[in-house]
């Protein structure tokens, strides 16, 4: 960009002057700020209408049923299926679960439907036959949709809404002369955008028509249909409702948030504390524009706070994997408690907090759950905490020892995990990306056990020469020859050194030694780190891994020689 181009685009401005900022709720004594989740609400799922109406290609019957299927087994008690007076295949898919006896006893299924007459006798005749329904009313109340798009006056909407809802209660009297239990939920669409004193206003017509009791109650369902403001925002009117609602003992409040500025879960989370009860969303906040709530950060994030959501999401791979297969839409790597990368760490700092905490919590340094940057452990939700640290340019020495320790149950004295982590920053940063596990073992294999160098173990012998010392005869590959060499020790190391010293000209000092099991059992085997200095004081690393755990310390000897070479 040139000097031109940047005072241009210096002078220029967004055009903010367009909007109107969103008028705060004078609520000066509000509550809700003072209050904690302690429990999880009833959780609506919406995907099946709300998030399936949002999709570029809808899902087809067999997607409608896996997702259904998911619902259920992730343990939601009410579940949006469709739309059946709008759409052909909702009602066909309501009629197959109906008919195939596909709805649990404990589990409700909800039908959305228009303020409309004709809209209401079909979605009776959809759900005919269901034990439990929620016949799901609304109507648009907001002042901008009453002048644009209904050019109605606030009483000529109350009449619309109450005029419906009559309708419903006559038709639905058939269904619950059958046997079913029929709740209302009407929702004043667009709540957000629409003044509070009329918000109370309709509903508490709704509910003088519908006349619920404390113990079969309404659904006031208030919907976030755009999101217009900060989510605080929301929680203010919602107080302001609840307090302003004649008869709220006879009501369930719920929300239906959207995430038109990014906060649908904060703002249905806030409303749960202004007094909401139920909670209306989708698998990953799948739906309209920007989305709906997503249901399953809102539980974890219950979870994570040590309250059940009273949603099973142990099985997060499968969760994701039906939801990508059913939308279309695949699950952002970052994604909250679900993406691929979510709970993995990079950075060097947080691998080391990483490795340090699960250390702890092996130990049993706590009953909670308490590592740094993971805010649950990963095995809740069918993850690793193995995969939680992975190795690329930008990660350190905490990386590296948690991949070997993890994976493969190596752990390395810290002079040799440093050397050992800047070649493999070095191979990073050569290579670009992401290392493997499996390609961090080749390197510390390459580098440190099948080292390059003049010398090779062929075979060796040790035997008793007195009560208080043990003699080794070895063979050596030196370049092209074969080496006999034999030695005098207090043990089998002590013996071979001192051949190698006297036969090879090798002169060297063993300072650091360490040898533990990799394996148990038939398949045990020893690794023996160790690391020589020369006559300069130079140090050198050698690792040897056998069976045998002999063999492993002449290896660890013979590599290290090597790498003085190397």
């Amino acid at each position: 960009m040139n000097v031109e181009e940047q005072v241009a685009v210096k002078g220029k401005r967004m055009p903010f002057h367009k909007y109107k900022p969103f008028q705060p709720i004078h609520l000066p004594d509000r509550s809700w700020p003072d209050q904690v989740i302690t429990k999880a609400p009833r959780w609506c799922s919406v995907d099946l209408r709300d998030g399936n109406q949002a999709l570029v290609e809808p899902m087809t019957p067999n997607e409608k049923q896996k997702m259904y299927d998911l619902l259920l087994e992730v343990g939601f008690k009410e579940i949006e299926v469709g739309f059946p007076s709008a759409s052909q295949t909702d009602y066909d898919f309501v009629r197959k679960i109906i008919e195939e006896d596909q709805i649990p006893d404990d589990v409700t299924i909800q039908v959305l439907c228009q303020a409309r007459e004709g809209l209401i006798r079909r979605t009776c005749e959809a759900v005919a036959g269901a034990s439990n329904i929620i016949f799901h009313l609304y109507n648009s109340t907001s002042t901008l949709q009453r002048k644009v798009v209904f050019n109605m006056a606030p009483e000529e909407v109350i009449k619309l809404a109450t005029d419906a809802t009559a309708l419903v209660k006559r038709h639905t009297d058939e269904l619950r002369a059958a046997g079913a239990r029929v709740t209302l939920e009407y929702s004043p669409e667009s709540y957000t955008a629409t003044e509070m004193d009329f918000a109370v206003e309709i509903c508490a017509a709704v509910m003088d028509v519908w006349e619920p009791m404390p113990e079969d109650k309404i659904i006031l369902n208030l919907p976030s249909t755009v999101e217009m403001a900060t989510p605080n925002i929301y929680a203010d009117q919602l107080e302001y409702f609840i307090r302003h609602l004649p008869e709220r003992e006879k009501a369930v409040i719920s929300l239906h948030t959207h995430n038109d500025r990014g906060t649908g879960i904060a703002a249905s989370e806030m409303g749960l504390m202004a007094g909401a009860e139920r909670i209306e969303g989708t698998l990953f906040g799948n739906g309209e524009r920007t989305g709906n709530c997503d249901v399953i950060t809102m539980a974890m994030n219950m979870f994570s706070q040590g309250i059940d959501p009273e949603l099973y999401l142990s099985n997060m791979p499968k969760i994701v994997a039906v939801a990508e297969e059913c939308t279309k839409i695949p699950i952002h790597v970052r994604q909250p408690y679900a993406g691929e990368l979510v709970f993995t760490a990079f950075s060097g700092s947080h691998q080391d907090a990483i490795r340090k905490g699960m250390v702890f919590v092996e130990a049993g340094g706590d009953s909670a759950w308490e590592v740094p940057y993971l805010p649950i452990d990963p095995a809740d939700v069918g993850g690793s905490y193995r995969e939680t640290v992975r190795v690329n340019s930008q990660s350190g020495k905490g990386g590296v020892a948690f991949v070997l320790e993890h994976y493969f149950g190596v752990s390395l004295p810290r002079p040799l995990l440093l050397e050992f982590s800047r070649i493999v920053q070095q191979k990073s940063e050569t290579d670009g990306g992401e290392l493997a596990p499996d390609s961090i073992w080749a390197i510390f294999v390459k580098e440190f056990i099948e080292v390059e160098g003049p010398y090779r173990l062929i075979d060796y012998q040790v035997q008793p020469a007195t009560d208080d010392t043990q003699i080794c005869q070895a063979r050596i590959k030196v370049a092209e020859n074969d080496i006999n060499i034999e030695g005098t020790g207090s043990g089998p190391i002590d013996a071979f050194i001192d051949g190698l010293v006297a036969t090879l000209n090798e002169p060297f000092n063993v300072v650091d030694y360490q040898e533990y099991a990799l394996k148990e059992g038939k398949e045990a085997q020893a690794i023996c780190i160790l690391a020589i200095t020369d006559e300069q004081q130079n140090r050198y690393y050698g690792v040897g891994i056998s069976q045998n755990t002999t063999t492993a310390a002449f290896m660890s000897i013979i590599a290290a020689i090597n790498r003085k070479w190397s």
